[in-house]
């Protein structure tokens, strides 16, 4: 089989070996046509997390007489929202930055599932000073794990109705 009945190589700067001299100089001095890539569409876990979080959203809505108890965890730290969609305003909030809560719990690696717990008590405790009993649980895409849970279960044991 000889180069010259490849398709693929026409494009190429290969002289064919039945061409004449004179042509494999002006085949040599047209540019390089760019190499064809395959690249891999990369999603990173954070994109993952709100595409998830996108999906959930659809689903659960905050009313004013359910409103949506959000959560956002990161490495660091951890927040839980109280919100009515319909309104957009915020009911009730807790956050380990909160000067009072990082006080009580003194951590360097982050929050971990016993601040967890403590921060379902304290956001179920603001709940239901306001008169808040059912919510709908949105956990942000994170999965219901870990953190996440415990965080739902002790907000469930001190009276919140999800």
């Amino acid at each position: 089989m000889l180069a010259s009945s490849l398709s693929f190589l026409h494009s190429c700067a290969f002289p064919s070996s039945a061409s004449s001299s004179s042509s494999s100089l002006s085949t040599l001095s047209q540019p390089n046509p760019k190499p064809f890539v395959v690249q891999a569409k990369v999603r990173t876990r954070r994109e993952d997390r709100t595409a998830r979080h996108t999906r959930i959203r659809k689903k659960v809505e905050g009313t004013p007489e359910r409103p949506r108890l959000s959560v956002f965890r990161s490495n660091k730290h951890l927040s839980v929202q109280v919100i009515d969609d319909t309104s957009m305003h915020t009911l009730a909030s807790a956050s380990t930055m909160q000067k009072t809560f990082a006080e009580e719990f003194n951590y360097s690696a982050g929050p971990t599932v016993e601040v967890a717990k403590r921060m379902g008590e304290i956001i179920a405790k603001s709940c239901l000073e306001k008169g808040i009993t059912k919510v709908a649980f949105d956990r942000g895409g994170y999965p219901y794990h870990g953190r996440v849970e415990a965080l739902a279960e002790a907000a469930r044991e001190h009276g919140l109705d999800f």
